[in-house]
């Protein structure tokens, strides 16, 4: 049978690049918005780490169950009502009056985000051809990587005009336009009623990520030993064995675990994980920083990420040109060393360090970051056959979320620990409520000792993450190929997609 690609296709892929921006810069934009939420809504911190963590956790858990939906019901139709979702949690965020419904807002966010990126993903193989495909896929990957440091830039000059809640109703012009361009140049896709649920999978891997994230994050809040920390942690743990094990045996899986039988799709996943899980837990340092210690305002704040943004961007345009020089391994390998590097020289601020220094080492950590991403991912899903390339995008993506989710509970919860270890209980609901009581008490001394614990906070999370860098380092060395990889176009498909849509247009 002969694929007919759909006429208004590349107008269709200015819509779905929309609703991938919207959905990227939801997951960073929120990040400089932190210290005057803390203050209106006085949050502490770790409903800091939940205003982040709930989106990307749910976005995570629900993309891959999420391909049920537009397989029953429709792509298109689908694609509306996540984008009715996505609306309508942006205005509530926006408006929420206490930190209980901006958590719930930003779930229900996650929710529609979630219904977006596989369903998305999905129409790409049945509005273009085979030749076209890696373009278009390509596309949408770039707008969704771009987004991510790019979301602070834009929320840096929103918040310089208007209150913080101006990051959300920034969605809603795009989910307009998105909605309309869908409703006008999207086919529908064939429903598929017959297909299955795994709903033990999604009740496991659902339990097993809220368990986990609820721990991590407790753990800036309590001690290690405490069971609100060690009894999710052990739960969550428990469950995401159980999840495996069902999945391994499940008739209809929700996860295709034969996609990880290909070890160039396993270290290509896990690799761009670890640096997902670096990247959302500096960025979820480094506002608080420029605004607590450099006595930056929001937009001061998003400028001073620039380097960061600028360095990724070099490296993005170099990685492939890289790669097919010194070959993957090589390529990654010095990726790693930049990031390592930066983040080890980070590491070393004290609080009389100033913008340039910050500049220098967020240059080269975003440079590392832009050499390694488009390489490990080109590297994990190039190696699939093509009958398994949306599959593989979709898992890739699912779990590479996840990683930031965790890197933002993790490395948050340690700067919590840290930062709240060198302060009196006055200053320990967060750096800003902390500088808001020397304030009001007219200590200088005590503004001083504030700033001092958030730095030493900051230190050590960057010295975690240069750890894991180092550790990218070996695993790229030791395990990724020294030439480019090929997909194998004969490879048989496997034999079971879970609930995944079949992303492979009929040939």
């Amino acid at each position: 049978m002969s694929h007919q690609p759909h006429p208004h296709r590349w107008w269709a892929l200015i819509a779905l690049v929309l609703m991938s921006l919207a959905v990227g810069f939801d997951v960073t934009i929120l990040n400089l918005a932190l210290p005057s939420m803390a203050e209106d809504l006085h949050a502490d911190n770790a409903q800091l780490q939940w205003f982040i963590t709930v989106y990307t956790l749910v976005l995570a858990a629900g993309m891959i169950p999420a391909g049920m939906a537009g397989d029953r019901f429709g792509r298109k139709k689908t694609l509306l009502a996540a984008l009715l979702i996505f609306g309508a949690s942006s205005l509530a965020a926006a408006y929420a009056p206490s930190t209980g419904i901006f958590i719930a807002a930003r779930a229900a966010l996650g929710l529609g985000a979630a219904l977006i990126m596989p369903t998305m993903l999905a129409l790409i193989s049945t509005m273009f051809t085979a030749q076209e495909r890696p373009k278009a896929i390509g596309t949408l990957a770039g707008a969704s990587m771009l987004a991510f440091p790019i979301g602070p830039l834009l929320g840096g000059w929103l918040l310089s005009h208007f209150w913080w809640g101006s990051v959300f109703l920034i969605n809603l012009p795009v989910v307009v336009l998105a909605f309309l361009a869908v409703a006008a140049w999207l086919p529908e896709s064939p429903r598929e009623r017959g297909k299955r649920i795994d709903v033990g999978g999604l009740v496991l891997s659902s339990a097993a990520l809220t368990s986990l994230t609820y721990g991590l994050i407790e753990i800036g809040e309590r001690d290690w030993t405490d069971a609100a920390v060690l009894g999710p942690i052990l739960g969550g743990t428990a469950a995401l064995t159980l999840f495996v094990l069902w999945e391994r045996r499940a008739g209809a899986p929700l996860v295709n675990l034969s996609l990880f039988a290909g070890a160039r799709f396993t270290i290509g996943t896990a690799l761009a994980t670890l640096v997902n899980f670096t990247m959302f837990g500096v960025l979820f340092a480094l506002p608080q920083y420029f605004q607590a210690n450099l006595g930056a305002d929001a937009m001061g704040s998003s400028l001073r990420l620039l380097p960061l943004i600028a360095g990724m961007l070099i490296g993005m345009s170099a990685a492939a040109r890289l790669s097919r020089t010194i070959g993957p391994k090589l390529a990654v390998g010095l990726g790693f060393v930049l990031l390592t590097a930066g983040l080890f020289w980070g590491a070393t601020t004290n609080t009389g360090s100033g913008t340039g220094s910050a500049a220098v080492w967020t240059a080269m950590y975003g440079l590392g970051l832009g050499c390694v991403l488009p390489t490990v991912m080109d590297g994990a899903l190039g190696s699939l056959p093509p009958g398994d390339a949306g599959v593989g995008a979709a898992v890739n993506q699912s779990i590479r979320t996840l990683g930031g989710s965790f890197g933002a509970a993790v490395l948050g919860s340690i700067l919590t620990s840290a930062y709240r270890a060198a302060v009196p209980q006055q200053a320990r609901e967060s750096v800003f409520a902390g500088l808001a009581a020397a304030r009001s008490a007219g200590s200088a001394g005590l503004a001083d000792m504030v700033r001092s614990a958030f730095v030493h906070g900051l230190d050590i999370v960057l010295v975690t993450s240069g750890g894991l860098g180092l550790l990218g380092v070996l695993v790229a060395l030791a395990w990724l190929p020294g030439t480019p990889e090929r997909p194998r176009p004969n490879a048989p498909r496997h034999a079971q997609h879970g609930h995944v849509p079949d992303h492979q247009a009929p040939a």
